[in-house]
């Protein structure tokens, strides 16, 4: 993207952990006049992932305190100041980093602050998405919906947000609860957003998650926990944010 280009500049962050074998087909595929900046996490890679990551393009910040919150905050830290809107994506190649034009459309368009990439309204390889992954998405979002009353289909990782709704967030999770507790937090606070349809393809590598029982039982109980604490919170009438962020996002969200 051009200095005189008009639109708001876009940072994407990657958290990559051990990702060499993907994470430099990801940075090729991302369309580089849609976006002004792309940074590249290493989360305590013991693999070649920073190495290939700066050879194809990218700014390496590197955060040993593993976690995928963690990293995602470290590459928010290491925004440039003058980034409007940030992407998160993933390492593997799963998604199609092309589509990035279609995730930021909605926010450019003025229709929404935050849009997910979803995987269960796209188009999925055949195992792409595991059993495990399936089952806590649609037991996730179906909380959400009957606590907060809104509808989401997916926690994918894909997903643009303006940067100021990011702050008056406050994120604070450090691994598996880092896309649900956004989620969460967009419904307390009213939000815009919206969903679009992302394609799914199997990873390359082994997932850190769903690849390990570990994993898979630690996500889903991060998950479930974090939408518990902030429904305790909320009803327990306290203040995430200050009046100036509340007030920031009094509109109601697109569903």
């Amino acid at each position: 993207m051009s200095a005189s280009d008009s639109r708001p500049l876009v940072n994407v962050i990657i958290p990559a952990y051990n990702e060499e074998g993907g994470v430099g087909q990801v940075l090729d595929d991302i369309p580089r006049e849609a976006v002004s900046e792309v940074i590249v996490v290493d989360n305590g890679s013991t693999d070649r992932t920073a190495d290939v990551a700066r050879r194809h393009g990218a700014r390496v910040v590197h955060e040993e305190r593993r976690g995928y919150g963690q990293a995602c905050l470290a590459g928010i830290a290491a925004m440039d100041p003058a980034a409007e809107i940030v992407v998160f994506l993933d390492a593997d190649y799963s998604d199609d980093p092309r589509q990035i034009v279609s995730v930021l459309a909605p926010i450019l368009d003025g229709r929404a602050d935050m849009v997910i990439g979803s995987r269960t309204l796209g188009r999925r390889e055949k195992g792409a998405l595991a059993p495990q992954a399936r089952f806590g998405n649609r037991l996730a979002t179906s909380l959400i919906r009957r606590l907060w009353g809104v509808t989401f289909t997916d926690l994918g990782p894909f997903r643009a947000i303006r940067r100021d709704t990011l702050r008056a967030m406050n994120m604070r999770d450090t691994n598996f609860g880092w896309t649900v507790e956004m989620q969460v937090k967009a419904s307390l606070l009213g939000v815009p957003v919206t969903e679009v349809a992302v394609s799914y393809r199997r990873r390359i590598g082994k997932s850190k998650i769903t690849g390990t029982l570990r994993g898979t039982v630690g996500a889903g109980v991060k998950i479930i926990w974090t939408i518990g604490y902030y429904w305790v919170v909320g009803r327990g009438g306290a203040r995430l944010h200050s009046p100036q962020a509340r007030a920031r996002h009094e509109r109601e969200p697109i569903t």
